[in-house]
């Protein structure tokens, strides 16, 4: 099977094990996933089959959208309340000191990982460290807030829904919006609803995704793999040209049937006439042709 899955991943669950577990269901080794959920995080996760494999990399990359509970006038470890509490505070503060807070995190910025996360550093992850009592310098990395919306303050709670860029940690945004505010603060749930175009909406757990499988109806949630890449322009290579197309070659424009204001598009769909994806190519200025960018057209 090629294509994508949107698993609603549910708490307990690592995205290993989704991923793990998956395999079993769908009898298929070729299974990626598209970016990591905590194990008490639940929500939106891609799981790439076969081809759309290639395809994790580029999910990865993408804008997120989180729906978050902040707890404030608490510290742990590990910036969520599943660690270790390190300090507790009192929670004195005015609603408007709060907004304000949570809206000076709108935006470009620099945020410094937590210690308990799946980087790397010297080919050991982080909360490998963390887990052996050693905290390492880490440096802090360029993410973007695009928006922060609060959907309820009942102090010391606060939900919200944050829209961020890639790298983003929602744990780290509540931890720094705790120590804006004097009080401290830990994420205390947290829900993935939406992430490189897919949502929670058409997202589906891992028993229904099983009951769908042995009913034989897998192939319904299966999304095509150039399903994500519809933003862009689709391009149709000519019949004497399918050789070029299926060996990755360059693709000059007089090789393709397209539209006159597509020829020079940055990314562009790559057909042959019956309907079979191969890529997405690129257009250089230079040779006045589209070069490969991603394939994944193989010979069955």
């Amino acid at each position: 099977m090629d294509g994508i899955i949107v698993v609603h991943k549910e708490q307990g669950f690592t995205s290993f094990d989704v991923v793990a577990k998956l395999r079993g269901i769908l009898k298929q080794k070729k299974i990626g996933h598209t970016g990591t959920l905590d194990p008490d995080a639940t929500g939106v996760l891609p799981v790439c089959l076969g081809c759309a494999t290639k395809l994790c990399d580029m999910l990865t990359d993408t804008t997120k959208v989180y729906e978050a509970e902040l707890l404030l006038g608490v510290i742990t470890d590990t910036q969520d309340i599943s660690g270790m509490v390190l300090e507790t505070h009192s929670v004195e503060v005015t609603e408007e000191e709060l907004r304000k807070a949570i809206e000076s995190f709108v935006g470009e910025q620099k945020q410094i990982p937590p210690m308990y996360s799946a980087l790397k550093v010297d080919g050991k992850k982080l909360y490998e460290l963390a887990r052996e009592g050693k905290t390492i310098e880490r440096k802090a990395r360029d993410i973007v807030i695009n928006n922060i919306e609060i959907l309820e303050i009942n102090l010391p709670r606060v939900r919200m829904i944050v829209t961020c860029s890639k790298g983003t940690y929602i744990r780290t945004l509540c931890n720094d919006i705790g120590d804006r505010l004097g009080c401290g603060g830990a994420m205390a749930s947290l829900i993935r609803r939406q992430t490189a175009g897919f949502t929670l909406k058409e997202a589906k757990t891992l028993d229904e995704i099983e009951a769908i499988m042995k009913a034989g109806e897998i192939s319904d949630i299966i999304k095509d793999v150039d399903s994500v890449f519809e933003h862009y322009p689709k391009a149709i290579v000519k019949t004497e040209c399918i050789k070029a197309a299926q060996n990755g070659n360059w693709l000059y424009v007089n090789m393709l049937d397209v539209s006159e204001e597509d020829k020079r598009a940055e990314n562009i769909r790559i057909y042959d006439k019956e309907a079979m994806f191969y890529g997405i190519y690129g257009y250089e200025t230079e040779k006045n042709a589209f070069i490969p960018k991603k394939m994944f057209f193989y010979q069955k």
